[in-house]
Formats: structure tokens, sequence, C-alpha cells
């Protein structure tokens, strides 16, 4: 029985490192749950830019991170690297007999995916996949009221998320080129799984159409993606999603799902408009900030306090890995993690990784229908 605080390396300091993870871990070593936390990234200047963050000092002005840190076995590296550099960061982590959670979507392929669960398996490691959203209240109270069955089957419905056009002037115009990834499978695997997470319905097959265009750089990537994914009870969700909501839009990004469902014999309805939720500030300029998904607040004590789904998402998935590492049986201990299906791991939601390798095809091939080799065929749909 392990009870000493977890030490943590994260590989990667991009945005989502200074937006979410360092902020969160930040305050878990606040909170006497994390030791050191240690930050890997291939360019100094991009440690530097995390070191000096203003808000992140303003929150935490105590805190630092370590740029090497050889941790002993059983500790957590946390990936936030590049989609297509997952897979072999993670094995190298596993191999080091290190816990892992990894930003979404976890690899590409559904092999690679087995890969990783056998191996985790073998060593007795947990391996968590960040999909935040699971985690705010919204989809949480969904999921239970849709199983509860107070909304029936779901039919038809359409979501979107559309990251600012500045995404395009950032470090995704190195690596989100049409080769490695696209809009769909950066940022539409989100709502694959959040339709999973709510109903427990499996995809069935895929279709993707991307338009291609050009980072300020050149690289050429599918920067605009509309996608079509048929369940396994013959309902179909569409989702679109792009680097393309104005950098004066009034939020962060756009975004929101609606599902349209059949009870009996009547229709019922779960729309979230996410994009938008109830705040207005006019200061420099007009905006409507979101307060759920991260947000810093003053509740006294140095420094800020760290809110919102993006926190809890990740406070979960470093407790799940505590509660791995101190159990006496292990192998238990991730059985009933996968059971519970409110964290992702490689084994409960392999469908996002036979969805991203259908969809790879289709955008690739012009938007054509793969069907969607599905794994969990045989799992009831909850």
């Amino acid at each position: 029985m392990h009870h000493d605080r977890l030490k943590v390396t994260v590989l990667g300091g991009g945005m989502i490192t200074n937006d979410q993870i360092l902020p969160s871990l930040y305050q878990l070593q606040r909170l006497g749950v994390v030791d050191e936390i240690a930050v890997s990234a291939r360019n100094e200047s991009t440690l530097q830019v995390l070191l000096e963050s203003p808000t992140i000092r303003r929150a935490f002005p105590q805190a630092s991170f370590a740029t090497t840190n050889n941790q002993a076995p059983g500790n957590l590296v946390f990936i936030a690297l590049p989609d297509h550099l997952h897979f072999d960061a993670i094995l190298h982590a596993l191999e080091a007999c290190q816990h892992v959670i990894s930003v979404k979507p976890l690899v590409l392929k559904v092999a690679e995916s087995e890969q990783i669960e056998a191996e985790a398996r073998r060593r007795g490691l947990f391996v968590g996949i960040e999909y935040h959203k699971r985690l705010d209240d919204r989809s949480l109270i969904a999921r239970r009221k849709y199983r509860a069955g107070e909304f029936g089957e779901f039919r038809l419905g359409t979501a979107h998320l559309m990251e600012k056009w500045s995404y395009r002037h950032s470090n995704f115009q190195n690596w989100c080129t049409a080769e490695n990834s696209d809009a769909f499978t950066y940022i539409g695997c989100h709502y694959v799984d959040l339709l999973h997470f709510i109903t427990g319905l499996l995809p069935a097959s895929v279709s993707v159409y991307g338009l291609r265009d050009r980072f300020p750089n050149g690289n050429e990537g599918f920067l605009w993606t509309d996608a079509r994914i048929v369940w396994n009870n013959g309902a179909c969700l569409n989702v679109q999603n792009s680097l393309g909501y104005p950098d004066d839009g009034p939020g962060s990004n756009s975004q929101g799902m609606s599902l349209y469902c059949a009870l009996g014999d009547r229709g019922t309805m779960l729309r979230h408009s996410d994009q938008y939720r109830g705040l207005e500030y006019v200061d420099r300029s007009y905006s409507e900030p979101s307060p759920d998904y991260f947000q810093y607040v003053d509740l006294g004590g140095p420094g800020l306090t760290p809110v919102g789904y993006g926190f809890r998402s990740i406070e979960q998935l470093v407790r799940a890995v505590i509660r791995v590492r101190d159990s006496k049986d292990p192998a238990a201990e991730l059985d009933a993690i996968d059971r519970e299906s409110i964290l992702a791991t490689p084994a409960n939601s392999r469908y996002n990784e036979e969805v991203i390798e259908a969809a790879r095809k289709s955008i690739l091939g012009g938007g054509i229908t793969i069907p969607v080799e599905t794994a969990h065929a045989n799992e009831a749909t909850r």
C-alpha cells in the first residue's frame, strides 16, 4: 500500500497545459494530492511561457514545476501531445511503470488502443482519457435521466464545436495537418464520446466530409468538417467542427448539442446551448464568457482557486490513479473503473478509436461511409 503523494510529469506544454492541466495539477498539489510536478516540452521557449504565465502566477504565487523528473514506478505521466504522438509516448510511460492520463483522443487506431490496454493491465496501471465534457453537470444530469428512460430513445441529433480562427496561428498549424488529423478527429470526438456517455448507444457507421484549407504557414489541413454518425439503433448524429469561429465572436468558441428522442407516442428533446452560459460582459469589448469549463475564483487565502468541469475532470482522473495505486487488488479496481464508465478508459471507450479510424478513412476518401468495426457489438445498450 502506498500513501505517498503522486509525482506527475506532463509531456507537452501547449495551450491545453496552460489553460487547464497545469493549473488543475497545481490545485491538486495545494490540496495535498499531488507532489512534485515536472513539465517536458520540445522547445525551452514553451516552458518559459508556462513559467511566466501571469494568470497562473496570480493563481499559484508559490508554485513552480521542474523540467526534468526521473519518477519512481507507480507515479503519473500526463500526455498533452499532438494526437499522432500519443501512442509511442503512452507505451513508453507504461514501460516505465507509470500510470497515464491522456488528452483526447487516446490514439487514432483501434489496435493501438488494444495494445495500450493490454500493456497497462499486464502491469496493473491505470490509463484514463481526459474527455472533460463528461464531468460537465449538464452531461451527468442528461446521462442519469436518459438511462432512467425519461427521454425514451435517441433518434436524431446535431452537435457543433467551432474553435476560434486564431487556433490556426498556434502550434496546430505544425501538426493538425491533413495527413495527421482533422477538425472532427480533434474536436468532434467529444460529441461521439458524449452521445455514448449519455445514451449507452454504440456507433455503427461514419462519414466525414472535410474541406481542405491552409494554415498561415502554408500547411494544409481539414479545417472544416461535417460528420454523420449512425448508431446501432439506427439513430443519426450530425457533428460540425472547424477552426473557423470569428476571433471577434463573443465566446471562446461556438458549441452545443441537440438530441431529439421518441418516448412512446410522443417526442422528447435534450438541448445544450453550451456556447452561451448566461453571462454578458462589456469591458474592452463584448464577450460571453463561460463560467463552467474552467475559471479562477478568489475563495480567500493565497492565490486563486480553479473551478469548473475542466478541473473536476482532472481531479477525478488523478484520484482514480491513486485508487488503483493504493489498492490491494489493482486488477479488480481497474475492472470497477471500467464498469462504472464515468471516466473514459481504453476498455470502456474504444468506440472512440473505432469512430476515429473509420473517420480518417472517410475524410481521406472524400466523405464515403465507413462501417464501424465495433468490438463492443455485444455490449448491451444501457
